[in-house]
């Protein structure tokens, strides 16, 4: 009974929460004004605030008991535990694996949901639209909501449109836009009014200000009518700037705190330098600190840390910073230099004159003290000052003799050689100052003093020259070429040569001559001699020292006298740099030793022709026979000296004793060439017709057969004798040329082209028969072939120069500079392609440009005659009558004989007789402006 009483008890004094789980927000001791938290573990998943948990009355304890039994662990409701297979409370066969069946029964099930799916697919899919229209409907778009009215701005006009005002643009329009101030200039009458300090309290009619007050009438104009000193306006604009900058004066000492003139440039020292981040200068501030106070020694840290802070703007730190850097490095020569630098110049002085007394054996620190110095005669005295601690500085020396007259630096120097014994400046400078007599005691007293110096014996050598004692010349090179081997000086060649030039160009040729003669077979092995002595002329040429040229010519040919280049090279130089009488002479000399040199037979004979001298030239010429009587070219010049001095029936006879002795292709032709010139068709075409037995395979004859039939309009016999031509010399490129332009001027096109199609197959890669196809299309007004035709053209010669320039022409003009750009990357040095873009620039008007292009294209290819007709027509166009008579003078000297235009004008037989000015100028008639 007890027992039971018991039991009873217990269960009457259980709570009825005990076991319950608590309710939702629930926090322990919240009653006694305890505070807690909840976790996201604690919620669980994401969930609607007025969801009930399923746990939220507990089962019976007996059956949780059970449950706990059960369940080896809680279930853990973390997000981070959650799996899209097994959800929160995991796998019931997690432990065991998962095969092929398991994989095998999940995908029957897929495939059934998926079924299921498709079955209610289209009802789902139409609920889903028509809950979205619903929707829209009571909830639609701001968007939407207006569309009828933005249906309605249709009609808007564009006056409308522009009546609109802009957002904001009517609220507070004040505030947002204050009105600027407005000034009004003070007319110029008032201020000259006022110049002399009178008031005035009526307004003047005449300065324009009376119009504002009603009834007061202007003159008709507001400027002011009576006549003003404009230089008084401005002085009084003037004292006005003044007084306001003496406003800012202090007003209890008087010293002016701005400078009125040097208002601007304070200002301007203001502006900050340097543009560079402002962490770089702090940390180079930083570094170079600690180097200061690590060694404070060391000149360049105080050096670097001063430039720092100049380069900054803060030069006044600069000055402080160096200046103890002085202070702890007296004896530093570039600390006080530097100080000096950045002082202003009266304190400069001052921080020199420290300097020199810390430091008064530094060239430099004297040197920068005269620097500092405005007044010659307190230059004088810096130096003299200097002098007196270092007699031996040869820099002092000769700074101090620059500032004297001529007899004061002749007793400096004096004394200076003295002090300064090894100095070859001071000795010949010396010898310079003084007379004969004495310039020789002086250089013969540098030798002793000096006996391994070059400079002092070529001195002498000059002196001697320049007074008239040519004789000694030759003896003191040689002597000093001795004396300087005895005392161990190697003869350097090079150095010697520039002696020699030097001394050509001080005026001593007789010397240079003799340097040359003595030193130019010193270090020359005997085979390396021509080719040595050669390359020595022309440096020297190049050098323009043309005396020793000379010498090493004279040299050269007076070893190898029988050697025919040295002579040809000799000529030319004298053709080049002499006078005609110096090259005849050569010339006479070269004949002697080289009777068997047609060529110089024939200089010698056109320098004489060229001269006037027709019977010299003629004497020449029977020589050239005597030596060469079989010579074709000596019979040729023959005839061309009888030729252009109007003597023809010479001239026949001569061609007709060459035709008998040397029946060569030339002599033929220029045979023809005279009867055809002489308008004499009928002998010219039988001796044209006799030559092309003898000689088929000379081209030439062909084309001056065929050209004199095309004059006598037989155009089918020119026809014919083209192609018997062609058969016989089928590589011969103006054949072709000839033959297919017959075929285009007799209207034949297509025969034309054929011809031309045959050249090219006989002679691919060429790019002359291309380029006359390509033009052939053009003069037919066919522009889409020759364009498709050039571009076959320039794949198979692709650095062909006078594709590439026609094809710069034949673009259209904002093309053109493409393609010059394209033709130069692969023709740089071409003459054609240099000549098109000068014309280029010539049509666009860059004249400048067009020149500089012009001079190089001349430069590269001076046998071009057509570069020089366009340069020439350009000159008279945009050049003055100097640039004019330059470009005919060097066209002249170069002596063109290739170019188009240049050949069809100078080859015309109407033209045989015409000079290269003659040429020039029938050319330039010919050729039209680039457009």
């Amino acid at each position: 009974m007890s027992n039971i009483t018991a039991a009873v008890i217990a269960n009457r004094n259980k709570k009825h929460f005990l076991g319950v789980p608590a309710p939702l927000g629930y926090v322990a001791g919240v009653g006694r004004g305890a505070t807690g938290f909840t976790t996201r573990s604690d919620i669980g998943p994401a969930r609607d605030a007025n969801d009930v948990s399923d746990d939220r009355h507990a089962p019976p304890a007996t059956k949780r008991k059970k449950k706990d039994e059960e369940e080896e662990e809680d279930e853990d409701l973390n997000d981070s535990n959650y799996d899209e297979f097994s959800g929160y409370s995991g796998s019931l066969f997690s432990k065991d694996p998962y095969d092929k069946d398991d994989e095998e029964a999940d995908a029957i099930y897929d495939s059934v949901e998926k079924r299921m799916d498709e079955k209610r697919k289209e009802y789902r899919d139409r609920r889903l639209r028509e809950d979205l229209e619903r929707y829209r409907q009571e909830r639609p778009k701001i968007q939407q909501q207006f569309s009828d009215l933005k249906r309605s701005l249709s009609g808007v006009t564009s006056e409308e449109w522009s009546t609109i005002p802009e957002v904001g643009d009517s609220r507070n329009r004040k505030q947002r836009n204050a009105r600027a101030e407005k000034f009004t200039p003070l007319p110029d009458s008032v201020l000259s009014r006022n110049l002399g300090g009178e008031s005035s309290s009526t307004l003047d009619p005449s300065s324009g200000l009376a119009s504002m007050v009603p009834g007061v009438a202007t003159p008709g104009m507001l400027t002011p009518t009576g006549d003003l000193d404009l230089r008084k306006i401005g002085q009084a604009r003037n004292t006005l700037m003044n007084v306001k900058l003496s406003q800012v004066s202090d007003s209890v000492t008087g010293q002016t705190v701005v400078d009125p003139k040097g208002y601007l440039t304070d200002l301007q020292s203001m502006i900050p330098t340097y543009g560079g981040d402002i962490n770089d200068i702090k940390k180079a501030r930083l570094l170079l600190k600690s180097v200061r106070e690590t060694n404070p020694n060391h000149p360049p840290a105080w050096i670097a840390s001063a430039r720092l802070e100049e380069v900054t703007g803060k030069v006044q730190m600069a000055r402080n910073l160096i200046m103890r850097g002085c202070e702890m490095n007296p004896q530093s020569e570039d600390l006080w230099l530097e100080a000096a630098r950045l002082q202003p110049p009266d304190t400069a002085k001052a921080v020199i004159a420290q300097a020199a007394r810390h430091i008064p054996t530094s060239v430099r620190i004297w040197i920068k003290a005269a620097d500092l110095e405005t007044e010659t005669k307190a230059k004088r005295r810096v130096f003299r000052k200097a002098l007196e601690h270092i007699p031996n500085s040869v820099r002092l020396w000769k700074a101090a003799v620059e500032l004297e007259n001529p007899d004061d630096a002749r007793i400096l120097l004096s004394r200076a050689v003295e002090c300064c014994n090894t100095s070859v400046e001071l000795w010949l400078a010396l010898a310079r100052l003084e007379t004969y007599e004495n310039a020789r005691k002086v250089l013969n007293k540098a030798r002793e003093n000096i006996p391994t110096d070059r400079q002092i014996w070529t001195t002498a050598a000059k002196l001697e020259e320049a007074n008239g004692n040519i004789h000694m010349v030759e003896k003191i090179v040689d002597r000093s070429l001795t004396s300087l081997t005895a005392n161990g000086v190697e003869i350097n060649r090079d150095h010697w040569f520039q002696e020699a030039i030097e001394a050509e160009k001080s005026g001593a040729v007789h010397c240079c001559q003799c340097i040359v003669k003595a030193v130019i077979g010193i270090g020359v092995e005997e085979e390396d001699r021509k080719q040595t002595w050669i390359d020595d002329a022309e440096f020297c040429a190049k050098e323009n020292a043309f005396e020793c040229a000379r010498a090493v010519y004279a040299h050269a040919l007076q070893m190898f006298p029988s050697k025919k280049s040295i002579w040809l090279r000799a000529a030319y130089f004298e053709k080049n740099h002499g006078t005609r009488e110096s090259l005849e002479a050569l010339l006479q000399r070269a004949v002697a030793h080289c009777p068997k040199s047609e060529i110089l037979w024939l200089m010698g004979a056109k320098s004489k022709w060229m001269a006037g001298d027709v019977p010299a030239a003629r004497g020449i010429l029977s020589l050239a026979f005597q030596a060469n009587p079989n010579s074709e070219d000596i019979w040729l010049a023959a005839v061309k000296l009888e030729s252009e001095n109007a003597e023809y029936e010479r001239a026949r006879r001569l061609l007709a004793k060459a035709r008998g002795s040397a029946p060569t292709p030339r002599v033929m032709m220029k045979s023809a060439r005279l009867e055809w010139a002489l308008e004499r068709f009928d002998e010219a075409l039988r001796l044209l017709e006799e030559a092309v037995e003898v000689f088929p395979d000379f081209p030439k004859l062909w084309m001056m057969k065929g050209q004199i039939e095309e004059q006598q309009k037989r155009t089918d016999d020119a026809a014919n004798t083209y192609t018997q031509g062609l058969k016989k010399c089928p590589t011969s490129i103006p054949l072709w040329v000839l033959s297919a332009n017959l075929e285009e001027r007799k209207g034949v096109l297509t025969k034309a082209r054929s011809i031309l199609e045959r050249g090219r197959l006989r002679n691919p890669k060429v790019a002359v028969l291309w380029l006359e196809a390509i033009r052939v299309e053009l003069r037919a007004g066919l522009k889409e072939i020759a364009s498709t035709m050039m571009a076959r053209a320039l794949q198979e010669c692709p650095n062909a120069g006078e594709l590439w320039a026609e094809a710069i022409f034949m673009e259209t003009k904002p093309q053109r500079k493409t393609k010059s750009v394209d033709a130069l990357k692969k023709c740089e040095h071409d003459p054609h392609v240099l000549l098109a873009v000068s014309k280029l620039f010539w049509s666009e008007h860059k004249f400048s440009k067009c020149r500089d292009w012009f001079n190089r294209t001349v430069k590269i290819d001076p046998d071009l005659g057509d570069a020089w007709a366009y340069f020439y027509k350009f000159e008279l166009l945009h050049g003055t009558e100097q640039q004019q008579q330059e470009v005919l003078e060097r066209c002249i000297s170069a002596e063109p004989t290739h170019g188009e235009s240049w050949c069809r004008v100078s080859k015309s037989i109407q033209n045989w007789q015409f000079k290269t000015p003659d040429a020039l100028r029938a050319v330039v008639k010919e050729l039209s402006i680039p457009t």
